[in-house]
């Protein structure tokens, strides 16, 4: 046994405990780096939280939340303290209960647990340390922590110790709220949900052909004719539409409750403004944006438009500045999303602005890239000079390597996995996001798309739970790249998941699936006890009110 589980082990003897044998039968997804279990528990209800003064007012909030939930289940009041002396009295095993502590020795979002008959030690190095440490916590407590409900019997924590950490720092799942509207409450429960499997990214796709869902105060016409479509394509028949009237779009206020409430869960909230492609609701909003002046309209079909910005004129760029503008004062994350995928290049052909810019910039044919292609990266690097100059970096997915890229840019990879090695292999830092694997609007079935209309819009492709869960990011790279993989994202497109309960049917349980790829090292991942874990797993999806696909 390594020398720390000698240590623990004496340390739990000394507080009353039995030796720990190393073991992986504790229901927690994503399963911990490292878990022992000894025999006996720790009685929960009643104990007293003892807190590390040095902790910080945010983390100090986040545990007397969940002390007042653990009060509900055990139906029995929790006191709370923050003694000075706590490491000292607890290395003289004096402290009885909960007990929090500082430990900056951990990395960032690491945190260990050591659980005996007379306490129960949470050790972490920030917030987020803490908070996933609660949220293993809870998992090792009945589902009443979760929904509110009181425990029929005792309420208790098995004698464990845990170390952990994440394998990756990026652990990401968007949400298109273009294709189709969700409410700010329906967002909250969509985070509320990943924040229980430790993902720590919210990736928010909030402009496209067919909505515009953000406020620009300095452009209200945004909202007030591009957060709308006259209809909806309802079948794969693209020249079909229900011919009513869809749409809505998120208030600058609600933007910022939003990011607030996903902070609080530790998740940073990244937004898309997708361009120069994907952008006729904008010029619908404001024709002199497009090559030809439109008349534009929203789109009522799914798919890729032939109309993108038309970027030889300043006015656009002036427009993108004042968006981005009003965007960084909304997010305060250090990324965004600019998108950069499918965006055709035949108006730029054409147009005679576009060309003209072209000549202006020298710009020419060759290397694999076409003078349009070339265009793009002009647009790509203006964006990111300009966001550097307000702290912040750029995302783009992987077409922004079609031919030259600015150094600084972060690349996510989704035409599978090619764009990712090409990119790391270049230097640049990468999110994977293999649409053979990651994107969640694919069906999980052969017949699922008889479920709803839709379920994925690929007829012939189905990638369930397991497709996913066998995922691992770092095949086919160079080891002397792997560094440049910053994380894992998962992507739910919106074309055919109209409503809440469509969305979390597509999201659970391949969202559960997804946290294991992120957190677990490939060492620590197990199939078969990822599905003895998941049955209680789901039964708390259910009591939540989440919708799910049985596995």
């Amino acid at each position: 046994m390594k020398l720390f589980s000698i240590a623990l082990t004496t340390v739990m003897a000394l507080a009353g405990g039995t030796a720990l044998a190393e073991t992986a039968s504790l229901d927690i997804i994503p399963q911990p780096q490292k878990v022992e279990v000894g025999k006996g528990s720790f009685k929960a209800s009643g104990a007293t939280f003892n807190c590390d003064p040095a902790l910080d007012r945010n983390t100090l909030d986040l545990i007397r939340v969940f002390s007042s939930r653990l009060s509900l289940l055990a139906g029995r009041n929790n006191s709370f303290a923050t003694p000075v002396g706590l490491d000292r009295a607890l290395s003289r095993n004096q402290v009885k209960g909960f007990i929090f502590l500082l430990d900056s020795s951990l990395q960032n979002e690491a945190y260990t647990i050591h659980v005996t008959p007379k306490n129960a030690v949470v050790k972490a190095s920030g917030y987020n340390g803490f908070l996933y440490a609660i949220q293993t916590l809870k998992q090792l407590l009945p589902d009443g922590i979760f929904t509110g409900e009181k425990a029929s019997g005792k309420v208790t924590i098995p004698c464990c110790s845990i170390q952990d950490s994440p394998r990756f720092a990026y652990r990401g799942l968007m949400l298109d709220c273009a294709r189709h509207f969700y409410s700010v409450e329906e967002v909250k429960k969509f985070l509320d949900v990943a924040a229980m499997y430790k993902i720590n990214r919210f990736h928010w796709h909030l402009t496209e052909d067919q909505g515009w869902r953000i406020e620009i105060k300095k452009y209200p016409l945004l909202t007030e004719v591009g957060a709308f479509r006259s209809g909806t394509q309802q079948t794969y028949d693209r020249r079909k539409n229900d011919g009513i009237r869809y749409g809505g779009y998120y208030t600058q206020d609600q933007i910022r409750d939003i990011v607030a409430y996903a902070g609080k869960l530790g998740i940073i909230v990244i937004p898309e403004l997708d361009l120069p492609g994907h952008m006729l609701a904008a010029m619908a909003s404001y024709p002199w944006l497009g090559c030809t002046g439109g008349p534009y309209e929203v789109w009522t079909k799914w798919g890729v438009s032939d109309q993108v910005l038309c970027v030889g004129k300043e006015s656009t760029f002036e427009f993108l500045f004042n968006v981005l503008d009003e965007i960084c004062e909304l997010f305060p994350s250090e990324y965004l999303h600019i998108g950069g995928d499918e965006c055709p290049k035949k108006e730029w052909a054409k147009c005679p602005v576009c060309q003209a810019k072209i000549a202006e910039l020298g710009i020419k044919d060759g290397d694999g890239a076409t003078k349009e292609q070339r265009l793009q990266n002009y647009v790509t690097k203006r964006v990111q000079d300009y966001l550097e100059t307000k702290g912040r970096k750029i995302i783009g997915w992987d077409e922004i390597l079609e031919g030259d890229l600015a150094e600084g840019a972060t690349v996510m990879s989704w035409r599978g996995t090619k764009g990712g090695i090409q990119a790391a292999g270049m230097g640049f830092d990468v999110i994977m996001s293999p649409t053979d694997y990651c994107y969640l609007d694919y069906k999980q079935g052969e017949n699922d798309r008889e479920t709803f209309v839709g379920a994925g819009y690929a007829r012939s492709k189905f990638y369930d739970a397991e497709n996913l869960y066998n995922y691992e990011p770092l095949d086919g790279f160079d080891a002397g790249t792997t560094a440049h993989i910053t994380g894992v994202q998962a992507n739910m497109w919106t074309e055919y998941i109209r409503n809440d309960k469509e969305l979390f049917y597509m999201l659970i349980p391949r969202l559960q699936a997804l946290s294991e790829v992120q957190w677990c090292a490939p060492a620590n991942k197990d199939y078969g006890r990822f599905t003895g874990k998941l049955g209680k797993h789901l039964k708390l999806m259910e009591k939540l009110g989440y919708n799910y696909r049985p596995l």
